[in-house]
């Protein structure tokens, strides 16, 4: 048994950075995306689009998919 322990202020610490990382390039993807769609007159009829994202942690065996409508009007 190994006495080697997570170091929670470490943890966090790359936890947030791994969040704001996701959190500015998903922004700027769905602001893309939703930018050239609206150009090309796809979202005319739509009040909304729904975002997905899922969470993978292969070591851990981790996959949560995290769903949400994006309002659009």
């Amino acid at each position: 048994m190994s006495d080697v322990t997570v170091d929670k202020e470490v943890l966090i610490g790359e936890i947030r950075k791994f969040l704001k990382k996701v959190g500015i390039t998903s922004q700027q993807e769905i602001e893309r995306a939703i930018t050239q769609a609206d150009a090309a007159g796809c979202l005319a009829a739509l009040a909304s689009v729904r975002a997905q994202v899922r969470l993978e942690i292969p070591e851990l065996d981790v996959s949560h998919l995290i769903e949400h409508d994006l309002l659009l009007r």
